[in-house]
């Protein structure tokens, strides 16, 4: 039936506007229907565990005295006293200044590895890109690091970062770099360095395999046109490539920042009991178990969730909203 003919017959439409929607009604449903059960899985193995941190940051719990925990309210948070001297002491996780630090140090580490990673994988991403014998093989073995389990990855540039017997200090000596061999994980001058090169070493891969997807559906076309006209590769770079491969960039972004916000393993592996590199997860970890402050280290695990919500909630919102103002 054409337009014209619906248009002119108003059940009709009416009809097709019933149809649309019971089918809209359908894909609807069927969604949910082959959702449910990752969702429900999802509950139970992530959403009850959330609860439970939630709700034992709002007690005085113990590791020995969990079920006997008592609410407390916001306590956990933030408290504070007033003394007979009229001063104000302020306690919880916000007033910590361990905390702080903690968040201070997670902040760094995410700025720096999350940029040198982002630059570093997009100049591997252009070179295996680009046509040369072997690439096929080059591709394959720039994966390595990143399939390396992390902690396999932290004992061994553990070994290679010893003072005593590393072979980074042998190798820095004898070009000249250095004067004396370096405790790299030992000395807060060089702890944070240490782990952003283990980071680095390893992520990188990541960066450059998602940047290489992008790169591979540019249309060689755009490319000859800027041949023929006889653009200089360096400007074809910054008008062509960079625009066109900037959303895979802020994925990719986005997923590491994440990544490193919440990191923990490599930094206890590499860095144990060093206040220059201890993250938000390595002091909730240490409330929780080492110190037997469940309840507070319960408390900096719920604050840490809050934030990486916030980042990816804002991404989302941001990713939805278009340059102009207007929303895809």
């Amino acid at each position: 039936m054409s337009d014209v003919a619906i248009s002119q017959n108003p059940r009709a439409a009416a009809r097709g506007k019933s149809t649309s929607s019971d089918l809209r009604y359908e894909r609807v449903r069927s969604a949910w229907v082959f959702l449910a059960p990752t969702l429900f899985i999802l509950a139970i193995v992530a959403g009850w565990p959330l609860f439970r941190t939630i709700y034992f940051s709002f007690t005085n719990a113990s590791l020995t005295s969990l079920s006997d925990a008592r609410f407390v309210g916001f306590d956990n948070y933030l408290s504070w006293i007033t003394l007979k001297s009229g001063r104000t002491v302020y306690k919880g996780l916000l007033a910590d200044p361990a905390w702080w630090a903690a968040v201070w140090n997670t902040a760094k580490f995410t700025l720096l590895s999350v940029t040198i990673e982002t630059v570093l994988g997009l100049i591997v991403a252009l070179v295996l890109n680009a046509q040369f014998v072997g690439r096929g093989i080059v591709r394959a073995a720039i994966l390595i690091p990143w399939a390396i389990p992390t902690i396999v990855s932290a004992k061994m540039w553990a070994w290679m970062l010893n003072d005593q017997f590393g072979i980074l200090n042998d190798i820095l000596l004898g070009v000249g770099l250095i004067s004396h061999k370096i405790a790299w994980t030992a000395d807060p001058q060089t702890a944070l360095i240490a782990v952003l090169i283990v980071d680095v070493w390893k992520t990188t891969p990541f960066m450059a395999l998602l940047i290489l997807a992008a790169l591979q559906m540019v249309p060689a076309d755009i490319y000859e046109a800027a041949k023929i006209d006889g653009i200089n590769p360096v400007r074809v770079f910054w008008r062509l490539t960079l625009p066109l491969v900037r959303p895979a960039i802020m994925v990719a972004v986005i997923f590491r920042m994440l990544d490193a916000m919440r990191i923990f393993d490599l930094i206890y592996v590499l860095t144990p009991n060093n206040a220059q590199t201890k993250t938000m997860s390595v002091m909730a970890r240490e409330n929780l178990f080492d110190f037997d402050k469940f309840a507070y280290g319960a408390t900096a695990s719920t604050v840490l969730f809050l934030i990486i919500a916030s980042v990816t909630v804002l991404y989302i919102w941001l990713g939805r909203v278009r340059l102009g103002g207007h929303e895809h």
